[in-house]
């Protein structure tokens, strides 16, 4: 399994149990029940998502919520919900436009 420390930009991390006890935390969420519970409700929310938009047997394999200067991910793996939340480091407009494919004009 791999370590929550060990990923990249990671600030803090949760893995809850289906019930939305936490199993393991560290920095910044370390113990954060708060954010556990938003969490929870979040996943709640998207099973009661309009069934003509979505199929009713599909289910999300992650969820992203982004800030300005960090974003957390949410990820179900083995009946369990982990919780990473990331920094995000500013790009450069050479950067961005390197994403997107563009030549870039110095």
């Amino acid at each position: 399994m791999l370590s929550m420390e060990r990923i990249p930009e990671q600030i803090g991390y949760l893995v809850l149990k289906e019930d939305g006890a936490v199993l393991t935390s560290g920095g910044e969420l370390e113990n954060d029940e708060r954010i556990a519970n938003i969490i929870m409700s979040l996943i709640t929310l998207t099973d009661t998502i309009d069934p003509k938009a979505f199929a009713s047997d599909e289910t999300f394999n992650k969820i992203s919520i982004t800030y300005e200067d960090h974003c957390y991910v949410i990820c179900l793996s083995n009946k369990k919900v982990h919780i990473v939340k990331k920094k995000i480091t500013a790009l450069t407009s050479s950067q961005e436009q390197q994403q997107q494919h563009l030549p870039v004009i110095a």
